[in-house]
C-alpha cells in the first residue's frame, strides 16, 4: 500500500509540476503571439492628435474671428488676448493654462522669433508694462484680441508688432 501511494504521489506531483509549467508559460507565450502595434488609444477628444497645430488653429479660430474685446471675457460675446489663448489652447489641445499674461509669459520655454512654430505664444509691450499675448499661426501670422477690431489675424512684420514684439513661448 505504502508503494501504491508513493506512486500516487509521484504523479500527482508531476501532474502539479506540468500545471505549474503551463501556467507560468502561457502568458509568455501569448506575449510571443501579440502584435508589436501598439494598440489604437481611440478617437481623441482633441484634433490635435490628427491635424498640424497649423491647421487645428486655423480651423479653431474662425468661429472666433471678430468677436468683441472685452477685458476678463471668456466668451464670443467678448473676450480679452490671454482669455482667447486659455480658451483656444483648452479647447484645441486639451491644455489648462493660467489666466493671466504675466503667467502665461511664465510658461513652457523661451523660443526665438525666428524659431515660431504654430501654436507657440508670442508677447508684446504695446505700452509700458501692459503685455499682449496671441499665438503664431506659422507663416509671420498670429491670432489675438484687438481692443478695436476683437479676434483677428495680424501679421509680425508690421510695423506696430514688429517694434513691440517681446518673446516666445513654447508649450506644445
Amino acid at each position: 500500500m505504502a508503494d501504491g501511494v508513493s506512486r500516487d504521489a509521484g504523479r500527482f506531483m508531476r501532474r502539479w509540476r506540468v500545471a505549474c509549467l503551463i501556467w507560468i508559460l502561457m502568458p509568455l507565450m501569448a506575449a510571443g503571439c501579440a502584435t508589436t502595434t501598439p494598440p489604437d488609444p481611440g478617437p481623441s477628444r482633441s484634433p490635435a492628435g490628427r491635424l498640424r497645430p497649423e491647421q487645428v488653429l486655423r480651423a479653431g479660430i474662425r468661429p472666433w474671428l471678430g468677436t468683441p474685446h472685452r477685458m476678463g471675457g471668456l466668451s464670443r460675446r467678448g473676450i480679452d488676448c490671454s482669455g482667447l489663448v486659455v480658451v483656444l489652447y483648452d479647447d484645441l489641445f486639451d491644455r489648462r493654462l493660467p489666466r493671466t499674461t504675466t503667467a502665461l509669459l511664465r510658461s513652457g520655454r523661451r523660443v526665438e522669433k525666428a524659431q515660431l512654430t504654430a501654436g507657440d505664444l508670442v508677447f508684446f509691450t504695446p505700452r509700458s508694462k501692459v503685455r499682449h499675448v496671441g499665438i503664431y499661426l506659422g507663416h509671420g501670422e498670429f491670432v489675438h484680441t484687438s481692443t478695436r477690431y476683437g479676434v483677428v489675424v495680424s501679421r509680425m512684420n508690421d510695423g506696430y508688432w514688429r517694434r513691440c514684439y517681446l518673446t516666445g513661448r513654447r508649450l506644445l
